[in-house]
């Protein structure tokens, strides 16, 4: 070696906890509640550089909301955003026990990130459009319109499923309800809510997109492309990054939150951008209003990274104790985005922990009764699933001749088979 220059090193980073390792969550830069300033809505994107470094809080540990960012919402708003945490995590409950009795293939959860979708999902409007990513579940089960049998019929994939087999479980598609069809390649939905939100522009109409991203697939090219075409053409839509420490195995510093935070990227690209404590439901709320009334106002953009903290593992085929200390969630920093509305309504007296047992029961209760009805048309036991035609039909609007030709052979085959 010439000189003193030593060997050269790459920097691999590592969790600060394993299995048997308390996990060190100093590396989290938490803000006290009530701690960061709330800018104005038109405020430009560059001088948004140090929010990208704090961490927007308005539930302190006694469950008071304090400081500038907190919301004008009345209580009713909050007592349903709670009852929705409580329906999505029910859900998933009853979810999860179908896929172990084989009714379904896998499942994801979204225990512990509740918070992120409900509350976002009270400051749109109807016909603003969603780009969710696979935890977003939430969107759709705060809305009174959707009906939660034909849900679990797309999980399913039964002869009720109005995707008609064609989608993975919990790649929903509601366009009614502003819930674009789930991607199971990651990241592309953050390109399609700009161009989305672009065509919106082009359009004059006044609706905007909200796209949802998790913190390892920030490294994909997508979310790069995404930024650089919001950034430009200044279009009205919602970034969002949901850091939730872990892409399956992964910790999120793999995926570049080492050194640096998820929201600074968005800086670094001419965004205005938000980093949020995503368990903390009014925070979250606050946040997204302040990033819908910049989208409407033809502001441009914004980028916002919830911090939070997947509960489970990341889908039914992993074991989380495989690579990370097993009561991590019970010790984060952030506590439960549920326990912590609830301790707030409390404080106001608009909620009780009899009401609050009361409400898990009844919606436990309303689970268990969609699943039985959706199960009565199918499940992958009983192999009650769409007629083999539909995987043939929806492309075009008149079945080409090759096409058809098709469908004949395979519906023999399938004949010949069974």
């Amino acid at each position: 070696m010439p000189g003193d220059t030593a060997p050269l090193q790459l920097h691999v980073p590592e969790p600060t906890g394993r299995p048997g390792q308390l996990t060190d969550f100093s590396f989290l830069r938490v803000s006290a509640a009530g701690e960061v300033a709330r800018p104005a809505v038109d405020i430009k994107a560059a001088h948004t550089g140090t929010m990208a470094w704090k961490l927007i809080r308005v539930l302190d540990d006694e469950g008071r909301a304090v400081g500038p960012w907190v919301p004008q919402v009345d209580v009713d708003h909050l007592r349903r955003g709670l009852r929705a945490m409580l329906r999505t995590r029910a859900f998933d409950a009853r979810m999860l026990i179908a896929q172990r009795q084989k009714k379904i293939s896998f499942y994801m959860q979204a225990l512990g990130e509740e918070a992120i979708a409900v509350a976002h999902a009270q400051a749109l409007q109807p016909g603003d459009m969603n780009f969710p990513t696979y935890r977003q579940q939430g969107l759709l089960l705060a809305r009174d319109d959707i009906d939660v049998v034909e849900l679990m019929c797309q999980l399913l994939s039964n002869k009720r499923d109005p995707l008609r087999g064609r989608q993975l479980p919990v790649m929903y598609s509601y366009r009614r309800a502003g819930f674009f069809s789930i991607s199971g390649n990651l990241a592309t939905q953050f390109v399609q809510a700009v161009g989305w939100a672009m065509a919106s522009a082009i359009r004059g109409d006044t609706k905007i997109a909200s796209g949802w991203i998790g913190d390892g697939s920030t490294a994909e090219a997508d979310f790069h492309n995404g930024l650089t075409f919001a950034h430009v053409y200044r279009a009205p839509v919602i970034l969002n990054v949901v850091n939730n420490q872990w892409a399956i195995s992964t910790f999120q510093a793999i995926a570049g939150g080492e050194g640096t935070t998820f929201a600074a990227r968005g800086v670094g690209a001419g965004i205005a951008s938000l980093r949020v404590d995503g368990n903390d439901f009014l925070a979250v709320l606050a946040a997204s209003r302040w990033a819908a009334e910049r989208a409407r106002r033809n502001l441009g953009p914004t980028l916002i990274e919830w911090v939070t903290y997947r509960a489970g593992a990341h889908s039914t085929a992993d074991d989380p104790s495989r690579y990370r200390p097993a009561d991590d969630w019970t010790r984060f920093p952030l506590g439960d985005p549920v326990e912590r509305l609830k301790q707030h309504l409390v404080g106001l007296g608009a909620w009780s922990d009899e009401e609050h047992a009361q409400t898990q029961q009844a919606l436990e209760a309303e689970m268990a009764a969609a699943l039985k009805e959706a199960l009565q048309h199918g499940s992958l036991q009983d192999g009650h699933i769409p007629p083999l035609e539909t995987m043939f039909e929806g492309v075009y609007e008149r079945m080409p001749a090759h096409l058809q030709g098709q469908m004949r052979e395979a519906a023999l085959q399938h004949k010949e088979g069974g």
